[in-house]
């Protein structure tokens, strides 16, 4: 049983609450007859006014404190700033508070996805199916009776996400739009690390998108501002259910190289030509900052900003601090205020001290300044200026801590802010090797400094991974920084057991300002990081796994990493003719 076409009357209607307007299931259809269907928050009165719109999976009528009630009240306790001047009647998750927008002017349009909450169809996300959704959804917007026709997109993650495939395909009516930590390349950002399957989308599915599927009808929630069923009127089987929507996690495994299904779901970005602000999170490993520095840096747009923050990747989105940093660059280019955007600093970053955050204005990104200085790894375990000049070999077990080399104490203080790599010299015992590197600090005492990441609050310094099989770079995309691997079928290299292979390994961007008496650490190993202290415990609702250093961005899919080729024996080699190395962004003192 399905319900593409109620009728409008079936389920729209209008009324002002909390001084808003809001015409709740609003009906927009799509080029294929399906009806979307969307809550329009707007100014009680005749006027136009530009629309803040986010189209997503997670829900329009599933409360973020019902929903999400973990994050929620981590963020209610340590930022009031969050929670004040709201009901807070009509959050939801990684979408704007309308509260905080209408009254200076905004529509806040909030859109489910097909096959999401009260849209019907089949859900495959981040398609190009959803991608025309999504591009659709922004001209119907545009010709509304309460739409002065400029469209801008808002939202954190997914919401952000799915602004850089439709910015690629230019709808006539989009004028600008906040990615709030959204990766871009579906494979390098999202679903492969370095060549290595991300567990997070498989559980992310289950725990995020199954619960809120459009049929779920009275096995789901109900929206508290309405009493309606937030996951549509009709209360599908199973069976009915598993026919609407991709076997998200078998379709990503299905697909281990970067392939057209990986190409159909990534921006093109030399079409990426809308003024956009990229907001980053230092302590996003394994999902979301990386696209937002791409974006910046490969885009064809000459309005780009980038602005970089830390703690929780949903917070600083509603803080003060973020709603006036997104209301300076809407009210600019949305409704012509003169808010200071003329003279904004492209890049802004919130710099990361191992105790605070201090705000810093850059030209552009890296940084132009940028002292790179190599750290070389010796076979004494140390981390130097000057390259390893014995020849020799370490070893380690893929299954155990791997090989983890420092640097003297620091002897002044010393910003490390930008991308990184290293380059490694290895072979394995086996047919193939994944290789994952860890970026750390280390204070005198010889703790770990570790951070409150993106997800988990022991999230390290920086990290990379790479599959040694796919070891083959891209020419034309690779920088010293940034190598850049193609991931191709075409290019897939496997290992003799035993002969070395000179590897190069993209680490994902960093910051970290290192007080006088620490050691920057450099890790090799052959899975997952875990932080070493107590973990036991630390939980969030929606995730599965518990917290120990990644987060839910693991890769320990058996289907992906057969024990018989990646519970392996791997050798680093050292010597003049091998040297290996992590390449590191120094900042000189202002």
């Amino acid at each position: 049983m399905t319900d593409n076409a109620l009728p409008a009357d079936e389920q729209t209607f209008s009324e002002v609450r909390d001084g808003m307007r809001v015409d709740w299931d609003v009906p927009i259809p799509m080029d294929d007859g399906l009806v979307l269907r969307a809550d329009v928050y707007r100014p009680d009165d005749a006027g136009r006014y530009p629309v803040l719109l986010s189209y997503g999976p997670y829900a329009k009528g599933l409360a973020f404190q019902e929903g999400y009630p973990s994050a929620w009240n981590r963020m209610a306790e340590e930022h009031p700033d969050v929670v004040a001047g709201s009901t807070n009647m009509y959050q939801n998750w990684e979408v704007c508070d309308p509260e905080k927008w209408v009254p200076d002017g905004y529509v806040c349009l909030r859109i489910d996805a097909r096959g999401c909450g009260r849209s019907p169809g089949y859900i495959d996300h981040f398609s190009p199916r959803e991608t025309q959704d999504l591009y659709d959804s922004i001209e119907w917007a545009a010709v509304q009776p309460w739409s002065d026709g400029k469209i801008g997109l808002s939202g954190v993650s997914y919401y952000a996400m799915n602004q850089w495939s439709v910015a690629s395909r230019q709808p006539p009516h989009l004028v600008a739009m906040i990615p709030w930590e959204g990766a871009a390349e579906w494979y390098r950002d999202s679903t492969h690390h370095g060549g290595m399957v991300s567990t997070f989308w498989d559980n992310w599915y289950d725990m995020q998108v199954k619960t809120v599927q459009h049929g779920l009808g009275t096995r789901g929630s109900t929206n508290p501002n309405t009493g309606e069923l937030t996951s549509g009127p009709h209360t599908l089987s199973e069976e009915e259910l598993a026919a609407n929507r991709c076997a998200f996690g078998d379709d990503i495994v299905a697909h281990p190289f970067d392939d057209q299904y990986h190409a159909d779901r990534s921006p093109v970005w030399d079409k990426v030509v809308v003024p956009f602000l990229s907001s980053a999170n230092w302590g996003g490993q394994g999902l979301h900052p990386r696209g937002n520095f791409e974006a910046y840096t490969r885009s064809a747009s000459p309005e780009r900003w980038l602005e970089v923050h830390g703690i929780e990747h949903w917070t600083e989105y509603y803080t003060d601090y973020g709603v006036r940093l997104q209301k300076r660059f809407f009210g600019h280019f949305l409704k012509g205020e003169d808010t200071g955007w003329d003279s904004q600093p492209r890049v802004l970053l919130q710099v990361r001290h191992v105790d605070r955050f201090v705000e810093r204005a850059e030209e552009d990104w890296p940084i132009p300044r940028t002292d790179w200085q190599s750290l070389h790894l010796h076979t004494d375990g140390e981390l130097r200026a000057s390259p390893c000049s014995r020849e020799g070999t370490l070893s380690y077990e893929a299954t155990g801590d791997g090989l983890t080399f420092l640097t003297e104490p620091t002897t002044e203080e010393l910003e490390i802010t930008g991308p990184l790599a290293a380059k490694l010299f290895v072979s394995s015992s086996t047919a193939d090797a994944d290789l994952f590197v860890v970026f750390r600090v280390f204070d005198p005492d010889g703790d770990e400094v570790t951070f409150m990441g993106a997800i988990d609050p022991h999230t390290p310094i920086a990290q990379g991974w790479l599959r040694a099989s796919h070891r083959k770079l891209d020419p034309e995309l690779s920088l010293p920084w940034r190598p850049y691997h193609t991931h191709l079928e075409a290019d897939h290299q496997p290992l003799e057991p035993g002969e070395v292979y000179e590897l190069d390994i993209e680490i994902w961007p960093t910051c970290i300002v290192v007080p006088p008496g620490y050691r920057i650490g450099f890790s090799v190993r052959g899975r997952d990081y875990e932080y070493g202290g107590d973990t036991s415990g630390l939980m969030l609702s929606n995730f599965k796994n518990e917290l120990r250093g990644c987060g839910p961005f693991l890769h320990n899919d058996p289907r992906d990493r057969p024990p018989e080729i990646f519970e392996n024996k791997v050798t680093l080699h050292f010597g003049p003719e091998s040297p290996n190395y992590v390449l590191v962004p120094v900042i000189p003192p202002a």
